[in-house]
């Protein structure tokens, strides 16, 4: 079996890792420390195929350490301690370094089994992970680590990666490969920031290729049928999954309807409809709320439409949501008032309730107050009459605030009418 052309061509200096300028070029943080050739415990947190293992391949190389590379999803406390052996023999005698992939997936006790080791300098751990570390991996770990995010490649960063493929693959092959710029930027825009991904749609763009004459032709038609949908990138229990979330929901509350159109349509693109939806229902409580009522209720009916119809009829009814929820006044009055209260009823615990409040319509011979003595708003003018409702420890508290739209200042004329009439 072949090595993949993304192994084939993989870096073999800093220089010629693509993308992560922000922590490898000239000055940064992660380049300085690796070009000092003191490396520490490191994390590195990031989506696949963007050069994790790249980079820790060249630490290794730079350092003359001796590398170990172990994978969470199979590793075990003996493959650890095999590694652990090693220590003070001549075939580590410059220092071993443990390259951890996917660290999330080790439990505690793994994980912990790694501490002794990583503190007192017998093993320098170099780990990655594709989900958030803070949330996946164990305290003590963190703690002793510096942790770098890698970021998605951009397309543009891509380009000249994806035709120095195509032209190791016609070196090799020893065919004139003809490749137009359109197809290069289509697979660059087309893998989601992931290296590893392009280099394997320009291999098979090759092998799936038109040959004639010693050329081999890469055709749209070919390309499109090797990535029929979009290679974006999208985890529905990782970090993607709620960052394109909190992405639209922040466009909405922002009345940016086009923002938060491309946002529902990334979802949709990933048949995600049902983390959409929930969503949108969502905002038309927090962010629009009782600016505008019927928000929810309209909201609603679309997310019932979506549901019942499902893709691909269900972006309209999702686009039109989404368009009402940005365009609609705001107000998050509602969402801050039962946050108040949440927190009181967590301060004050059980208080006990004013006595014309209470579910009593007898009272004993030993009573001292005599009489439930609640006033039957119906009775009185507006139907409204003042008294007591909070208990005595809260009477006082405004938890709602009225907000400053239409709606919501309508409902405190009308407030305000009853008091003075009251």
């Amino acid at each position: 079996m072949s090595t993949p052309l993304a192994d084939r061509i993989r870096p073999k200096t800093l220089d010629d890792v693509v993308g992560q300028e922000h922590i490898l070029g000239r000055n940064k943080p992660l380049r300085k420390i690796i070009e000092s050739g003191a490396v520490p415990n490191m994390i590195f947190y990031g989506s696949s195929g963007i050069g994790k293992t790249t980079v820790a391949r060249i630490i290794a190389e730079n350092c003359n350490m001796t590398l170990h590379k172990l994978n969470g999803t199979s590793a075990s406390v003996s493959d650890i301690k095999e590694i652990v052996a090693e220590i003070g023999t001549f075939g580590a005698e410059n220092g071993i370094l443990l390259y951890l992939d996917e660290i999330q997936y080790l439990n505690k006790k793994q994980q912990q089994s790694l501490l002794e080791y990583i503190e007192n300098g017998d093993i320098t751990l170099i780990a990655s992970t594709t989900e958030n570390p803070y949330f996946s991996v164990y305290n003590a770990i963190i703690s002793r680590c510096t942790v770098f995010e890698f970021k998605p490649v951009t397309a543009e960063q891509l380009i000249p990666a994806i035709k120095r493929g195509f032209r190791i693959l016609a070196e090799e092959s020893g065919n004139v490969i003809c490749v137009t710029d359109e197809i290069c930027c289509k697979i660059a825009y087309g893998c989601g920031g992931d290296v590893r991904k392009a280099m394997n749609t320009v291999e098979l763009c090759v092998l799936c290729g038109e040959i004639s004459d010693g050329r081999i032709t890469v055709t749209d038609e070919s390309l499109n049928m090797l990535v029929q949908r979009s290679n974006m990138r999208y985890d529905r229990d990782g970090d993607q999954h709620y960052d394109i979330l909190s992405a639209l929901h922040k466009s909405i509350r922002g009345s940016d309807e086009n923002a938060a159109l491309h946002y529902a349509a990334r979802l949709i693109e990933a048949g995600d409809i049902i983390s959409l939806c929930r969503r949108l229902l969502c905002i038309a409580s927090e962010d629009v709320g009782l600016a505008y009522p019927n928000a929810i209720v309209i909201t609603k009916a679309c997310v019932d439409s979506a549901l019942q119809l499902g893709l691909p009829e269900a972006r309209l009814p999702i686009a039109e949501a989404v368009i009402l929820l940005a365009t609609a006044p705001k107000s998050n009055s509602a969402y801050n008032a039962i946050n108040s209260a949440l927190e009181d009823v967590k301060r004050c615990d059980a208080l006990d309730f004013p006595r014309h409040l209470q579910n009593c319509h007898f009272d004993g011979k030993g009573a001292e107050i005599a009489g439930q003595n609640y006033l039957y708003p119906h009775n009185y003018p507006n139907h409204y009459v003042k008294q007591q409702y909070l208990p005595d420890a809260l009477k006082n508290k405004v938890y709602y605030e009225f907000g400053d739209n239409k709606q919501e200042q309508s409902a405190f004329l009308y407030r305000q009418k009853l008091l003075n009439e009251s």
